[in-house]
């Protein structure tokens, strides 16, 4: 249910900017506003699991997830949508962590890889299905069945949460270190609402909204939120490095595989996680598709993600993590370029084997950045690493989605022909804005390259096995 929640209101946009009568691309708050609450909220579940015990914040994660899909369906307006789906999000970010973390504690670093694996399905899974869920729920019902269908889903899972999670005792009462949270926290709401606020400024300025200073006053407000979140995120790491029990160990990133994975990985991510919501939108908006139709096509991706699964462990033990990891990065840049390029007129049948040569790529990045983070650390420290690496996560996750819409609305001004006083002219393309924000997610995904070249060609090789000889 939480990865599903992050991106299934994709094709339910046009529909929901319908009845709020507000613009489509407003509507993408909703999805931002829920991964960043996930974003900021998950260093809180690392402590509270601690504090008082897995099986008791899991359970009541669920409850605070289904009660808030409810409210989510009964929204009236955009407001109302945003802070329900602010609640769900609180509720998602004590759950995902926390189940995690009950299989991290029990497996051995020799089966990791084979844990991992299955840990992936659902990051995997949801955002690809997501626009399909949410297009049949669309078009044969209302995007409020997106929500309602949590309800009996969260039931069900709250009463085998109930059963199932083991009943861990709390450890001992340590205090939570609230000048970490805070300014943790503070700098990823800055940054997303920065970014946010910088879309919009973009986008009132390609479509000339901006001669009443309205894009020029959201342009300034961007600027001093980023230049927040960098002050205040530099002294909350200051902050951390200096202090014994830290909301965060830092020295979790003076191990290689670890840093790699949540710096390069970050990168590789938020490009990633643009696609579940760009390719609908081209889909819908650019090519004139019904949601379904669309959400038929982007569930290629999960076709992709299905077909290399089986070979993913094998070719990881064959490569190795950093060639693995290579080939997954140059894969997903080509992929990138190619749905730039392909002009609106191209065969069904050639989108959707573009689309399943994409998720082979995502399928295999994804799962080989998972497995070697946790590869070399100890158990003294993977309750730390684990939700430093969750929140990064997710956080990459949130901003997929708010770079996806800035790359979009900044390519809107670049495909108008220089109608809104823009430098640059490319002539009427109605097809602009995605173009430019797909090669701008293929330039993002490249520079994941630079952390990976570095890793030694024996990385975590204890987790992924002995190389096998051709």
């Amino acid at each position: 249910m939480e990865n599903l929640d992050g991106t299934v209101l994709v094709t339910a946009v046009p529909s929901i900017a319908g009845d709020f009568n507000v613009a489509s691309a407003d509507v993408n708050i909703t999805m931002t506003a829920y991964l960043v609450t996930v974003a900021m909220c998950i260093p809180l579940s690392g402590w509270l699991t601690e504090r008082f015990g897995d099986r008791r914040i899991f359970c009541t994660a669920i409850a605070v997830f289904t009660l808030a899909s409810g409210l989510c369906a009964l929204s009236p307006d955009l407001t109302l949508l945003t802070m329900s789906r602010i609640l769900q999000g609180i509720g998602g970010a004590m759950m995902v962590p926390v189940g995690r973390l009950v299989v991290l504690r029990s497996t051995e670093k020799k089966d990791l890889l084979r844990a991992i694996a299955f840990l992936t399905w659902p990051a995997l899974l949801a955002p690809v299905i997501a626009p399909l869920v949410g297009g049949v729920l669309t078009a044969y019902l209302s995007w409020h069945w997106i929500f309602l269908i949590n309800i009996p889903l969260g039931a069900v899972a709250f009463r085998a949460a109930a059963r199932m999670v083991p009943l861990r005792a709390p450890a001992a009462h340590t205090g939570l270190d609230w000048v970490g949270f805070g300014c943790s926290s503070a700098a990823i709401g800055a940054l997303v609402i920065g970014l946010e606020l910088l879309s919009a400024g973009a986008g009132a300025g390609a479509s000339g909204g901006g001669a009443d200073g309205t894009g020029g006053a959201l342009l300034s407000a961007a600027v001093g939120l980023l230049v927040f979140a960098a002050v205040i995120g530099g002294l909350g790491i200051r902050w951390m490095r200096h202090r014994p029990r830290s909301l965060f160990d830092l020295s979790t990133f003076t191990v290689r595989t670890f840093r790699a994975s949540n710096a390069g990985g970050f990168i590789f991510r938020i490009a990633i996680s643009s696609a579940p919501f760009l390719l609908p939108l081209l889909f819908q908006d650019g090519y004139g598709w019904d949601p379904v139709r669309s959400g038929l096509m982007v569930a290629a991706v999960f076709v992709g993600n299905i077909g290399i699964k089986p070979a993913t462990t094998p070719l990881i033990r064959r490569l190795g993590f950093k060639s693995v990891l290579l080939l997954a990065i140059f894969g997903s840049a080509a992929t990138f370029v190619v749905c730039a390029v392909m002009p609106a007129v191209t065969a069904e049948p050639l989108i959707f084997i573009l689309l399943v040569v994409s998720g082979a790529f995502r399928s295999i990045g994804f799962t080989a950045y998972n497995s070697i983070q946790f590869a070399d650390i100890g158990p003294e420290k993977m309750n730390s690493a684990n939700a430093l690496s969750a929140t990064i996560s997710q956080l990459g996750a949130g901003l997929g989605i708010a770079v996806g819409a800035l790359a979009v609305r900044v390519g809107a001004g670049l495909g108008n022909g220089g109608a809104a006083g823009t430098v640059f002219a490319f002539g009427s393309d109605p097809l602009m804005k995605y173009r430019v924000a797909f090669l701008a997610m293929a330039v993002l995904v490249l520079l994941c390259s630079i952390d990976t070249v570095r890793l030694p060609a024996g990385a975590a090789a204890h987790v992924s096995g002995p190389r096998t000889k051709g």
